[in-house]
């Protein structure tokens, strides 16, 4: 049986390359000139330059969407100078990186393009990050030829429209500015109470949100206060903190690559915080929450700086152990990212029972970006930095296979893990402030990390709060009644400790 199933096996192959072969004898040659004049860029720009196409998007370049990326074309540049000329060649895919296939197979003609070159490297967003540098949208014609793409515009800086009740504080951090030679600013939306101004010598406890991937502070932006009503009468500050860098989601822990975000938020954010606002500076009166990256945020920060904080209410949160890594065992040898161990394809999204999304073609189009993805986020925070400058990676992006040497350096940074080996320190510091929930049909495989994460905090004897809810994905989790619930639990500890 297996002899024949080679064979039959062999034989489609055989004719998918000579189909795709007669594809490509058929397929136009286009060449994509980019330039960019001196009005827009003075110096020469070394970085990444992105073709985005679309057949739905009218700029193609805005709101790519993970589960239908469409195509997408990336190549490096260096030293190139304004006024030159960069051809993009339909037929050398060696050039470039592509989503979702080599460009030579691609058949592009009525595509939208747009041309994006990522001048601001400090922006985590290529399409619409602040900075960079767009051209106009051109239809490719079905005919092969030159097609011009003049980048001509920058995007604009995003400003914060600060009111009445939404505030926000910027802090340059001398840590992370030193070690990125250049300044650094750790940055929240501040949301005060509906009394806060009526009552100038009463002092507020803070909750402290980490959105999840592709959030930021801007997330936290409200015209009106919040309104409480619980039987204590407790009202919060709320920050919604900004967790983007340029290598993605810096999930406020020290890294090797984005510099020391944890110590900045504890040493430099929070004292300049309680000078700016009324809280209450006591670690009894700080609160951390958040989702998915964020949710992982938030319980790293209070298991590093366990003495600072009162405790975390963390949903969803990213692999809290690397040993179930969205169902893949980064520990183990022989693991590979993109296929299971009975050779089927890993899917990295789904919904319900349904994939909707597989590793390897997600993975692609964070190649194709270039860095700052979901994926490269989790190298940039938990891998050393290799002798090139750059987060060791921990998979091969050719064939997905997992360099077990490598991901065994993200130990340090495996909660479970830290949790385990720490417990007679940490144990008596985190009595009464774990609180992780997650839905048991979680949208990106998360589940089984938070699964083991409460097995080992069982048998430690530890006191944490880990809930598995049944039926809910990665947002159905953040409904109305687990939300009440957490914040009555934040209010019982505030009253507790007063």
């Amino acid at each position: 049986m297996r002899v024949c199933r080679s064979v039959v096996r062999a034989f489609w192959l055989v004719l998918l390359i000579a189909t795709v072969s007669r594809a490509d004898d058929k397929l136009p040659r286009w060449q994509f000139r980019l330039s960019f004049s001196k009005d827009v860029r003075a110096e020469p720009y070394s970085g990444r330059v992105v073709l985005y196409l679309s057949q739905t998007r009218p700029q193609p370049r805005e709101r790519l969407s993970w589960f239908k990326p469409e195509i997408l074309i990336g190549r490096d540049v260096t030293d190139w100078k304004p006024g030159e000329p960069l051809v993009i060649d339909s037929h050398k895919p060696d050039d470039v990186t592509t989503c979702p296939m080599p460009v030579d197979q691609l058949n592009l003609a009525g595509w939208k393009v747009q041309a994006v070159a990522r001048f601001n490297s400090w922006v985590r967003k290529v399409g619409d990050g602040a900075g960079n540098g767009f051209s106009p949208t051109v239809v490719v014609p079905s005919d092969a030829g030159t097609i011009d793409l003049p980048i001509t515009q920058l995007i604009p800086e995003r400003q914060f429209p600060e009111n009445n009740w939404c505030k926000l504080l910027r802090v340059r951090s001398k840590l992370l500015s030193e070690f990125h030679k250049r300044d650094v600013f750790v940055q929240a939306a501040v949301l005060l109470p509906a009394s806060y101004h009526k009552q100038p010598e009463r002092k507020y406890p803070v909750i402290f949100t980490i959105p999840g991937f592709g959030g930021t502070h801007f997330d936290g932006v409200q015209a009106e206060p919040i309104s409480e009503q619980n039987e204590g009468g407790v009202e919060f500050i709320r920050l919604m903190l900004d967790p983007s860098c340029p290598l993605g989601h810096h999930v406020f822990a020290d890294s090797a690559n984005n510099g020391p975000w944890g110590t900045a938020l504890v040493k430099e954010f929070i004292p300049e915080l309680d000078k700016a606002f009324r809280t209450d500076a006591r670690p009894q009166g700080r609160f951390l929450t958040g989702h998915s990256s964020g949710g992982w945020s938030s319980l790293w920060v209070m298991v590093s700086h366990s003495d600072d904080f009162a405790g975390t209410w963390s949903t969803a949160p990213d692999p809290v152990t690397f040993q179930d890594f969205q169902y893949i065992n980064m520990y183990a040898a022989g693991e590979n990212m993109y296929a299971d161990r009975g050779g089927q394809r890993r899917p990295i999204a789904r919904r319900g029972q349904e994939v909707l999304l597989w590793y390897r073609d997600f993975d692609v189009m964070e190649e194709a970006l270039g860095p700052g993805g979901q994926l490269h986020s989790f190298e940039a925070a938990f891998s050393p930095r290799g002798a090139d400058g750059k987060p060791v990676r921990v998979w091969n992006r050719k064939n997905g296979t997992v360099i077990t040497e490598a991901a065994k350096t993200w130990e340090s940074y495996d909660i479970r893990l830290v949790l385990e080996r720490n417990w007679p320190t940490l144990g008596p510091k985190l009595r009464g402030k774990l609180h992780v929930h997650m839905g048991d049909l979680d949208t990106f495989y998360l589940e089984g990390a938070t699964r083991l994460l409460g097995e080992s905090l069982k048998k430690l004897d530890s006191d944490a709060v880990v809930e598995m809810h049944a039926g809910h994905n990665h947002g159905s989790i953040l409904n109305p009644q687990l939300m009440g619930r957490l914040r009555a639990e934040m209010v019982a500890k505030y009253r507790s400790a007063k």
